[in-house]
C-alpha cells in the first residue's frame, strides 16, 4: 500500500512584507557555457592525472620494497656462492702448482740444494766440509751440482754426499757442522695447502668483493 501522508508545500521562493526576495532556493543549474564545461573537464582530468600519478608511486613503492627484500635475502647465498668460488679457484691454482713444481724438480733436482747453497753462502765459508743426504736415484746430480755451486760460491772445503733410501727426488739435508738445512717438496707442499686453507677458512665469507668496489 502506497504512503498517503499528506506533505506539506514548500515554496522555494518567499518574499517580505516589501515585497522584496527574502528567501530563494538555489537550483542546480542545468546550462553551461563552453568555457565552463573546459574548466570543470580539466579539473576532472587533473584530479585523475593525480589520482593515476599517486597509483603508480605507491606501486612503484612495493615493487621497489620487494625488490630490496629479494636482494636481502639472496646477498648470503652470493656470499656463499663467492666463497665457493675463491675456493675452487684456490684449489685449482694449488692443483696447477703442484703439478708445474712437481715437473719441475723432476727435470731439476739439483735446483733445490743449489739455491739453498747460495742463500747460505756467509754460513757456510768457514765450514770445513758440507754434507748432502739425499734420494739414491739423485745422488750423482746432486754431488755435480753441489760441487758446481760451491766452485762457484768460493767455498773451498769439501763436499760430500750421502745417499738414503726413502728420500723423494729433490729432498734433501745440507749439513755444514755450526747449521743445516733441509728441504721435503711432499712437506712443503703440505705446508703451502695448509697455510691456504686456514686463510680461507679465518676469511669465510667476509671475502673482498669479487667485483672491484663492490660491497660486502
Amino acid at each position: 500500500m502506497s504512503d498517503q501522508t499528506p506533505r506539506k508545500f514548500v515554496f522555494d521562493t518567499e518574499f517580505d512584507d516589501a515585497g522584496e526576495i527574502a528567501f530563494a532556493a538555489v537550483r542546480p543549474k542545468r546550462l553551461f557555457s563552453a568555457d565552463e564545461v573546459d574548466v570543470v573537464r580539466n579539473a576532472a582530468f587533473a584530479d585523475g592525472e593525480r589520482a593515476a600519478l599517486g597509483s603508480m608511486q605507491a606501486l612503484q613503492a612495493q615493487a621497489l620494497a620487494a625488490i630490496a627484500e629479494a636482494c636481502r635475502m639472496a646477498l648470503p647465498r652470493l656470499a656463499e656462492v663467492a666463497h665457493e668460488h675463491r675456493t675452487g679457484s684456490a684449489a685449482l691454482a694449488l692443483a696447477c702448482g703442484k703439478a708445474i713444481a712437481g715437473a719441475a724438480l723432476e727435470r731439476f733436482p739439483e735446483a733445490p740444494v743449489q739455491a739453498a747453497l747460495e742463500s747460505l753462502a756467509r754460513e757456510v765459508e768457514t765450514a770445513p766440509r758440507l754434507l748432502l743426504v739425499c734420494g739414491p736415484e739423485v745422488a750423482e746430480a746432486m754431488q755435480v751440482a753441489l760441487a758446481e755451486t760451491a766452485l762457484a760460491i768460493g767455498y773451498p772445503g769439501h763436499v760430500q754426499v750421502r745417499a738414503q733410501a726413502g728420500l723423494t727426488a729433490a729432498a734433501f739435508t745440507l749439513d755444514f757442522g755450526d747449521g743445516s738445512a733441509s728441504f721435503d717438496p711432499d712437506a712443503a707442499a703440505a705446508r703451502v695447502t695448509a697455510t691456504l686453507h686456514a686463510a680461507l677458512a679465518a676469511e669465510g665469507l667476509h671475502a673482498e668483493p669479487l667485483v672491484p668496489g663492490g660491497e660486502h
